[in-house]
């Protein structure tokens, strides 16, 4: 490693080649060969997490299966010795995968012990099942009918397994279940950090940013110093960053407390190293980020089940949205051609979660010599940009529709925070310097409606209140969401937009 390397901020954030003087020497040790997105990642573990769902729906599937033919009256009307062999080694089957620890994929496990594990946990079903048989009216044929189910089911699961073991094993060549750090303090404690990293291999640390930048190495244990904490803030690399560790001395009250307040402004998790005494421990604590000895100081803890229900929800009714919706787009389509010459959509660089760029669709409501891509000048009454069938769907929030897309790729959510254009400008300010807290509304995906929307932020922000006001009621919607205040969003949604006559848009 090259311990000259140059500090310098990255022109392509998805290419790690602009930071090395040797191509083949890529940022650092850790050598990703792509920056994956912590929406992308996040998206991966949450598939991780459905392959239970999947088992059990299959253990379902073949007990009901194989028990139709010792049942062929119906389950309620059968005995229940003919049945239960296949309810209660099902529910035996479903827990024992999980305790096992067969959905845990671990980074340094080998395939043949799952699948031996897999195989042991089949064989203990099949001895429950066998005993359970006995107490039956008819013991043979139920035994028979046992041990063709277990025989099935078990072949089937090898199968299913080696599948989700390729899924994931290709999702962490990807990136997608690594999670991506960064440190803040070029210190003995990054030190520490970096060389058990390197031994573990369960996380990436991308960099080191410290606010000593004059005095601070080239490196750290051959993770690159990329700046200061200030040229952290602006960053290109923070929408690939899962967690922001700052690894100072804690004795130095006053320069963490000025640090921590300077990343409060980024949606990313910040979280404070806590100096463990001997090298096993901190190896330890690198084994899973879950158990690193951080004390959370900034951001939000995901929820898993919460990120999950929110992804089926979008999934649903987005794609129930798109189908319903379907006809009318057509339309808009169609007249859209006809009212002016353009493209029919019209896409949009915007922020979305964790201040990743994301394209925006919509529907062309300007005309297209027109256009501002940046929105560098905020739509006004009467606006000559905007085309007679832009004022429509503009005015109705038609134009929106086509975010449906994006919602369904997994880069939006039907609610959240609306997604601003990148760079958008208040009057002549950027928006994002109007308010410190404006980042905060990157911490949870962008939405194709929101609290903000339903009570009246809507459209144009013409000044730093209007701002203030939005970040506000955005900032409340992540602190309170669930799948009800969602659903009471969307039910909020029409009505409120044709009560608000007077909006700009």
């Amino acid at each position: 490693m090259n311990a000259a390397l140059p500090r310098q901020t990255l022109e392509d954030a998805t290419c790690l080649d602009a930071l090395c003087d040797d191509p083949k020497d890529r940022r650092g040790p850790f050598r990703p060969e792509k920056l994956v997105s912590a929406r992308e990642r996040r998206s991966g573990d949450m598939f991780v997490r459905l392959f239970r769902g999947i088992d059990f729906l299959a253990l379902v599937f073949f007990a009901v299966v194989c028990a139709h033919s010792v049942a062929p009256q119906g389950f309620f009307t059968s005995p229940l010795g003919n049945i239960l062999p296949f309810i209660a080694t099902t529910l035996g089957l479903y827990w024992a995968l999980y305790l096992s620890g067969l959905y845990r994929f671990g980074r340094n496990a080998r395939v043949t012990i799952h699948l031996v594990k897999l195989a042991l946990v089949f064989g203990a079903g099949y001895l429950l099942a066998d005993f359970l048989a006995d107490f039956s009216i008819n013991d043979y044929a139920v035994t028979a009918a046992v041990r063709f189910w277990m025989t099935v089911t078990l072949v089937y699961f090898m199968l299913q397994h080696l599948l989700w073991w390729s899924l994931v094993d290709r999702w962490r060549r990807q990136g997608k279940l690594i999670p991506s750090i960064v440190i803040v303090g070029a210190t003995k404690h990054a030190e520490k950090l970096v060389e058990a990293a390197l031994e573990q291999r369960h996380v990436n640390i991308l960099g080191i940013f410290d606010d000593r930048l004059a005095r601070s190495p080239q490196a750290v244990a051959g993770v690159p110093v990329l700046g200061d904490v200030q040229s952290l803030l602006g960053h290109k690399i923070t929408p690939y960053v899962d967690q922001i560790v700052v690894a100072l001395d804690t004795s130095a009250k006053a320069r963490v407390k000025t640090i921590i307040e300077k990343l409060r402004s980024l949606p990313n998790e910040v979280s404070l190293f806590v100096d463990m005494d001997g090298s096993h421990a901190t190896k330890a604590a690198w084994s899973r980020v879950a158990d690193i000895p951080l004390a959370r100081v900034s951001g939000i803890s995901e929820d898993d089940r919460k990120a999950m229900v929110k992804r089926a929800e979008d999934l649903v009714i987005g794609t129930l949205a798109l189908i319903v919706f379907s006809p009318l787009m057509l339309v808009i389509a169609l007249l859209i051609k006809l009212d002016s010459p353009g493209p029919v959509f019209f896409r949009q660089r915007r922020h979305g979660f964790n201040n990743e760029a994301i394209r925006v669709w919509k529907f062309r409501s300007m005309y297209t010599h027109l256009t501002d891509h940046t929105a560098a000048q905020q739509v006004t009454k009467g606006d000559p940009r905007v085309t007679r069938i832009g004022r429509f769907i503009r005015k109705t929030s038609i134009d929106e529709l086509p975010q449906l897309f994006n919602v369904i790729r997994g880069e939006m959510s039907l609610v959240g925070p609306r997604p601003h254009a990148i760079g958008m400008k208040t009057g002549p300010d950027e928006s994002a310097r109007l308010v410190a807290e404006y980042a905060w509304r990157h911490r949870m995906k962008p939405g194709v409606t929101g609290w903000a929307a339903i009570k009246g932020s809507r459209g144009p922000l013409d000044n730093a209140e209007d701002v203030r006001r939005r970040i506000g009621l955005d900032v409340e919607y992540i602190e309170r969401h669930s799948i009800w205040f969602d659903l009471y969003i969307m039910a909020m949604t029409i009505p409120c937009l044709l009560g608000d006559a007077k909006a700009v848009r």
